[in-house]
């Protein structure tokens, strides 16, 4: 059981590291595509018709790839004060069950994100010519993403890497000098 766990640690460190880039990489091309927009709008006085909608779809992929590296990473908004106010072992139990509730959510929206991505398939997008299924199948990719995240999270906290305290890692800097 210990090595199950230990090498699904080892795949979501790897699969959130590929939604992080991938992420990194759809913020990039927003940003490229936004100042490209501005520049054709502003500078030349002809708007490009298809830059904007790629920017919109990238950024809603980003947005979706980027969740759940945020969650192992613990920069979602939390309200940690009280988990950590409670006894060690009834903070750890709010915690899982707020993960499993995340769960729930996220599992939601991928049968839901799924569905509406079937649904629109025949559907175009504006200026493009292909399927808007590419922008909206981002919800089910990155609820895959977020769902591995989190179930990540819930190992790492049960085999007691919860919760960091504040100064927890200036105390053991301390202790190790």
């Amino acid at each position: 059981m210990k090595n199950a766990l230990s090498l699904f640690l080892r795949f979501e460190t790897i699969t959130t590291r590929i939604a992080l880039w991938a992420a990194i990489g759809f913020l990039v091309l927003a940003t490229a595509l936004a100042v490209y927009q501005v520049t054709t709008r502003f500078a030349f006085g002809q708007p490009s018709t298809w830059s904007e909608v790629i920017t919109r779809s990238a950024m809603i992929w980003s947005v979706f790839l980027g969740v759940g590296p945020a969650f192992r990473e613990g920069t979602m908004i939390a309200l940690e004060f009280i988990q950590t106010a409670l006894p060690r072992r009834l903070g750890h139990a709010l915690y899982q069950v707020s993960m499993v509730l995340t769960l729930i959510f996220f599992g939601i929206l991928f049968w839901q994100g799924l569905a509406m991505t079937e649904r629109v398939a025949g559907q175009t997008l504006a200026a493009l010519q292909i399927s808007i299924a590419w922008v909206y199948a981002a919800l089910p990719v990155g609820s895959v993403f977020i769902a591995l995240s989190v179930l990540g999270c819930m190992i790492r906290a049960a085999q007691g890497d919860w919760p960091k305290r504040d100064g927890d890692d200036i105390l053991r800097a301390e202790g190790a000098s």
